[in-house]
């Protein structure tokens, strides 16, 4: 799979959510929903990512950003 930039997937060796910033040779590197650092991912190990799934990671960046832990 090679979702475009700016799509929210689950990395599903990980699961970890992320969006979309890019396609570097054979991965698709992916930041977390918020911001952070970036990793790189399998294409064959993404998926798209569920309205649940993009409401739990907002949600959990909002709590995240009321207690000052990101800026």
């Amino acid at each position: 799979m090679r979702p475009p930039v700016g799509a929210h997937v689950v990395d599903t060796r990980t699961e970890r959510i992320g969006v979309v910033t890019g396609h570097e040779g054979p991965y698709v590197q992916l930041r977390p929903y918020g911001g952070g650092r970036e990793w790189d991912a399998d294409p064959g190990a993404v998926r798209h990512a569920t309205p649940a799934e993009r409401l739990r990671a907002a949600t959990a960046y909002a709590n995240a950003r009321s207690r000052g832990d990101v800026p």
